[in-house]
Formats: structure tokens, C-alpha cells, sequence
């Protein structure tokens, strides 16, 4: 009866483990920002993400297949292609791979500012 409670007890263990892997969605479009392939400061990078498989497309637009990097997968992901790893923010709004390069998610640009609207006066109402 012990050894079936203790076993019950690793898979559990094992189970959350593997589910609490990757801590952000970092699906997206993001910009390389700093020390991009070829120069291409601002050219558009990818990741898509499905569990803890990533997709990513660099600005140059090569592939790689990535994961998390098994030293520490709450916070780091593995490009298997390029053989890098990369750091991410908590938030999956910034990734920075150990070569250096930076890449922050696109957020889109700015809603335009909001209208204000002045009433008009009216003349001849009395």
C-alpha cells in the first residue's frame, strides 16, 4: 500500500513538472531590436507556440524548432537550428538569445487619441 502512495505521489509530481514547463504564451510577432542577422534592426521575427513547442522565424527569416531549455523552463527556450538559447521576460513581451540579439513583441501601433467633441453654440434660441 506504501509503494503505490509513493508512486501515485511521483507521477503527480512528474504531471505538474511537465504542465508548469512554460510559464508565458510567447506566440506573436515580435521586432528584433538589437544585434539582428544581416542588420535588419526592425524586421519582423515569429513564434508560434503549441504547449511547450515553439515555431520560430528569425528576421532574416530562417526556421527553428525550439523548446524549453531544460536548465531552467520557466524562463528560457532552446532554438534547436540556430543552437541558442534564450532568456524571456515573465510577461513574453521581450526575448533575449545568449548571441545577443533582442527581440521585443509588436504590439501594434497606438490607438489614435480620442475625439473631443465641443458643443457648438447655438444662435437665435432663446
Amino acid at each position: 500500500m506504501r509503494i503505490t502512495s509513493i508512486t501515485l505521489a511521483m507521477a503527480a509530481a512528474l504531471m505538474a513538472g511537465g504542465a508548469a514547463a512554460q510559464s508565458a504564451n510567447l506566440s506573436g510577432t515580435y521586432r528584433c531590436v538589437e544585434a539582428c542577422r544581416n542588420g535588419l534592426v526592425g524586421s519582423p521575427a515569429f513564434i508560434t507556440q503549441n504547449g511547450d513547442e515553439l515555431n520560430l522565424v528569425n528576421e532574416a527569416g530562417q526556421p527553428s524548432r525550439a523548446w524549453p531549455d531544460w536548465s531552467a523552463p520557466n524562463r528560457r527556450i532552446w532554438a534547436d537550428a540556430w543552437d541558442v538559447s534564450a532568456v524571456y521576460s515573465p510577461d513574453g513581451l521581450t526575448l533575449q538569445f545568449d548571441n545577443g540579439t533582442i527581440w521585443a513583441r509588436d504590439v501594434g501601433p497606438a490607438p489614435p487619441p480620442a475625439a473631443v467633441l465641443v458643443p457648438r453654440r447655438m444662435s437665435g434660441l432663446r
